[in-house]
């Protein structure tokens, strides 16, 4: 159901009446799974007056946010302001580390709520909080007062629990299980660096059988291109980067694990660091060109990896999707034209811009900063974030500064990546992608860089792509994603839902029957017993 082309309401009364065809439409939902009727009703006021107290929330910083953002995407899909909240947010996704006490938190019913511990942080080595304890007051300090966050907005109860790695906070929590009525607990905890390792390159093996052989294969799962710059900055040589993660995880798969190839899995990832993408590529080549850089002067550089040797030189391929963008595309590509490895899955997202980070508290006069400090104080509004010295934080513009390019001359801008293996994309190439953004810089090409490829795998992509189709024509699973895919298209292009109880229950028992269907099929295919309709499937 997509509102997107329809025109906007423009009545109170329209308004109401949409909103009450919205409840109405989750009500049905509820009542067809067989709930109580008295708890279903139950269910939906707390849904919306949770919906209703987030926002009451909204402060101005969240406006100018939007305001913002509109400003930026009518100039550049890239180009982004980050107020000072989301700055930092930004800043600790590309570090992959933050200061803290290593909880993952979420907000149930206005009260802030343990979703789970982080392996090494100081709550896993205390022990002193676990998954489902509520947090209701925190205080700075040994000594600090407490102050109660229920009802806070979750950023601004986790802005007070994360501080500086060294300091103390303490905590009011009720423990897993028992009442907010419960007599708080307090816990105090020196909060650390803590390093997000399970949003970190990873790998896993895999044994396949193919002509009678077994082989092994390598995957490595890169979820972005991340690096811990303020570290490597200060001179910490343990800092934290893709590159440096990949590079272990070759080591131990080419070492330990004894794998006969290895698969770099990108889909999702969005890019990140162009310096990572340069030092990543390296360790699959030996040394060599890897991207260029357009300047807004004209300019081209080319960037190259200097570092002689590769970590890993068997057999390689590159997985991606639409949703593989920027620095992805700079490694896939790279990879592609080296024809040092086969690029696997859908064709990419196309984003060739580079972005350059600037802190405006570094570039507007201290001056002005104060006088701007003292305004919104005095209007009563949410005070501005100040650093440690007191400077008030006026957030920071990513600025698209420049074009990157392949070392073959193309631009992946528009056009992303071709992978060389095609796979169906669960994700709709006429709404996601660059070539779908209206002010999207255009597509164009600069000279060749002078480099040399590995092999030449033109001469072996016919033979592939026929023992990819052959196999695909046997697979269940391949089957059912284009039957799933068919199914997305044409729910996308519904501009209306059914309110009708009686439908709506007949829409929802195919739906369970097909996936009873598919899954005996799929036990069948396999020499396992067909389930029987209530079973679980898994």
């Amino acid at each position: 159901y997509d509102r997107e082309k329809l025109p906007w309401i423009t009545s109170q009364s329209g308004l109401n009446s949409q909103w009450k065809k919205r409840v109405k439409y989750d009500l049905v939902n509820l009542k067809i799974t067989g709930n109580d009727p008295a708890k279903n009703i139950e269910t939906i006021t707390k849904r919306y007056q949770n919906v209703r107290s987030q926002n009451s929330k909204i402060n101005n910083q969240d406006v100018f946010q939007l305001v913002m953002d509109a400003f930026t995407l009518a100039i550049d899909p890239h180009t982004n302001y980050f107020n000072p909240r989301n700055a930092e947010a930004f800043n600790e996704e590309m570090a992959r580390s933050f200061d803290g006490i290593g909880a993952g938190l979420r907000l149930d019913n206005e009260v802030v709520s343990v979703e789970r511990i982080i392996p090494g942080g100081p709550a896993f080595k205390t022990k002193l909080l676990n998954a489902g304890d509520k947090i209701v007051a925190v205080a700075q300090g040994e000594k600090g007062e407490f102050e109660d966050i229920i009802g806070w907005r979750i950023d601004n109860s986790i802005a007070k629990i994360k501080g500086p790695r060294g300091t103390v906070v303490r905590l009011k929590i009720i423990p897993a299980g028992q009442e907010l009525s419960s007599k708080p607990v307090i816990i105090q905890l020196v909060r650390e660096k803590i390093v997000r390792e399970d949003e970190s390159a990873k790998k896993e093996v895999r044994t396949l059988e193919s002509n009678g052989r077994t082989y092994k294969m390598g995957i490595i799962s890169v979820p972005a291109f991340y690096a811990d710059f303020k570290a490597m900055s200060s001179g910490d040589k343990n800092y934290k980067s893709t590159t440096r993660d990949v590079r272990l995880l070759i080591d131990s798969l080419k070492n330990i694990d004894k794998v006969d190839a290895i698969v770099m899995d990108l889909r999702a990832n969005g890019g990140g660091s162009l310096l990572e993408a340069i030092d990543l590529t390296g360790l699959f080549i030996d040394r060599g060109p890897v991207v260029q850089v357009k300047s807004l002067r004209g300019d081209v550089e080319v960037n190259d990896d200097k570092e002689a040797g590769a970590a890993w030189t068997g057999p390689f391929g590159v997985m991606v999707d639409r949703l593989s963008a920027s620095a992805s595309e700079i490694f896939a590509g790279a990879i592609q034209d080296y024809g040092r490895g086969v690029v696997i899955g859908t064709q990419t997202y196309g984003k060739g811009t580079v972005q350059s980070v600037i802190d405006l508290t570094q570039v507007i006069k201290p001056s002005i900063v104060q006088q701007i400090a003292s305004i919104v104080n005095k209007s009563g509004t949410p005070a501005l974030r100040t650093d440690k010295d007191g400077v008030p934080r006026l957030g920071q513009i990513s600025l698209t500064m420049a074009k990157f390019y392949r070392i073959s001359g193309g631009s992946t801008q528009h056009k992303g990546v071709i992978p060389d293996i095609n796979l169906p994309s669960i994700y709709p190439l006429d709404k996601i992608g660059e070539d779908t953004e209206p002010a999207a810089l255009p597509y164009d090409m600069v000279a060749k860089s002078n480099y040399r490829t590995v092999s030449n795998l033109e001469a072996l992509k016919p033979e592939l792509i026929r023992q990819h189709n052959d196999r695909m024509a046997k697979s269940l699973d391949y089957k059912f994603l284009q039957q799933d895919i068919a199914e997305m298209k044409k729910r996308s292009a519904e501009t209306s839902i059914s309110l009708n109880e009686v439908k709506l229950k007949v829409e929802r028992e195919a739906l369970e029957a097909k996936a009873l269907a598919r899954a005996n099929e799929m036990r069948v295919s396999k020499g396992l017993p067909p389930l029987k309709k209530g079973d679980k499937i898994t």
